[in-house]
């Protein structure tokens, strides 16, 4: 797989995850089909839309249907599934995890390929995985996740520094997506379990 098809399949991908992550919460909240298929739609395409509009680019699931597809396949399998998955208390956890996982690389690297500066990428790529949670957590009237003292966005950073800084040994470029999407993953699900939070200032 080339090296832009393996960047668009994984924005389908994190899209896909973001949706079932915004249905989820809206199925949990007793919201009808109606309203979970707009909170899974507007948390899939908030972060990425975001990031295109700071590029000075069309976003790109206006021209592109298969982002519409996906979303809406994220929501049929979180309607479908629902039940057996809300037994797990961790599911939207699991599923917001590797959202932001896929989605901090993909806008990581898009945001490489439109020249922005290395700082700015990183920066971007953050903002890629974590607005569609924000918007996801302010329509469902609850405190964003980025604003409460767990690790969320510090861990899309650190998958971003680390994705920036694997090329400089010569790793390939599909392992260190791969590794840097990893340590995201890994960094939010060790947080959430462990209840690891960084220090509040006058706190």
């Amino acid at each position: 797989m080339t090296g832009p098809d393996y960047i668009y399949y994984t924005d389908l991908m994190g899209t896909m995850l973001f949706a079932i992550s915004g249905a989820m919460a809206a199925n949990r909240r007793k919201i009808d089909i109606f309203g979970a298929t707009f909170t899974g739609f507007v948390t899939a395409i908030g972060g990425g839309s975001l990031r295109d509009v700071f590029l000075n680019l069309r976003p790109i699931w206006v021209d592109d249907g298969n982002y519409l597809i996906a979303i809406l396949i994220g929501v049929f399998l979180s309607a479908v599934l629902n039940d057996k998955l809300d037994r797990f208390s961790r599911t939207l956890t699991l599923f917001d995890a590797m959202g932001i996982a896929f989605f901090t690389i993909v806008g990581l690297q898009k945001s490489i390929t439109y020249e922005s500066s290395t700082i700015a990428a990183v920066i971007l790529g953050m903002f890629s995985a974590v607005m569609g949670g924000v918007i996801r957590d302010t329509l469902m009237n609850e405190t964003p996740l980025i604003f409460r003292k767990e690790i969320y966005a510090t861990a899309c950073l650190s998958g971003a520094i680390l994705y920036v800084t694997l090329p400089y040994f010569g790793l390939p470029e599909g392992i260190n997506a791969f590794l840097s999407a990893l340590l995201i993953f890994t960094v939010r699900i060790l947080a959430v379990k462990y209840k690891f939070s960084l220090p509040i200032v006058g706190g």
